[in-house]
């Protein structure tokens, strides 16, 4: 009987409101449920296998999940990521005495690692933006560095996005022409207990030097 008292408590206070206020509750109520069930339903079409409703409306699906309610799955895959990719950038930059200077390297994975350190509730731009670009870079590029279709060209554009929203339209006192990307790789050493030897030197990608358009800078920095 105790564990009912509160239901009957909120159900007696629902009644005591005017009947407006009743249909604002049940219609407030039922907005809650219609919206968790379709939560549900685009996770569920997304992980599950391709079906009727998956492949028909698969661009619905996936714009809804991406890139807030993502499942990433590489922990518990068969082969989990064994090595560290940091991304890194520098600008050359046009001086006050009409010179250029090109800055050191910037690392632009430290600077979230460090956002997101002793973070309780890292924000998603910090914990996926600057990886999901990267891995949108690679597999629509080839190892000479040339895009693959239109996907390889918005790729860059977002690159170049992200680096000009950290780095801004001046830096080190001079104003940002062009910029620089590369990736530094190091695979994971080998745990001390097990006999395989991993070579640890870190692998550099280095992009193709990209001029910056008033496209490629904030909203607020365009003139």
């Amino acid at each position: 009987m105790a564990q009912t008292e509160p239901a009957d408590e909120a159900a007696g206070r629902v009644a005591a409101l005017s009947l407006p206020s009743q249909l604002i509750v049940a219609v407030g109520i039922a907005a809650v449920a219609v919206a968790a069930a379709l939560h549900l339903a685009m996770a569920f079409l997304n992980v599950a296998p391709p079906n009727t409703l998956s492949e028909r409306h698969g661009a619905a699906i996936d714009d809804y999940v991406y890139p807030e309610f993502e499942r990433n799955w590489k922990l518990f895959a068969p082969n989990p990521l064994q090595q560290n990719v940091a991304v890194q950038a520098r600008a050359e930059i046009r001086t006050p005495e009409g010179g250029t200077a090109t800055t050191g390297w910037r690392n632009l994975s430290a600077q979230d690692g460090a956002a997101i350190h002793h973070n309780l509730l890292p924000s998603h731009t910090q914990q996926n933006e600057l990886r999901r670009a990267w891995e949108f870079y690679v597999s629509s590029h080839d190892a000479q560095e040339r895009p693959n279709g239109m996907r390889g060209n918005l790729s860059e554009q977002y690159i170049r996005r992200i680096v000009m929203l950290r780095f801004g339209r001046d830096e080190d006192g001079g104003a940002v022409e062009r910029i620089q990307v590369r990736s530094a790789t190091t695979p994971l050493a080998a745990p001390p207990w097990g006999e395989e030897k991993t070579d640890t030197t870190t692998v550099y990608r280095n992009l193709p030097w990209w001029t910056v358009t008033s496209d490629d800078l904030p909203e607020a920095e365009r003139r």
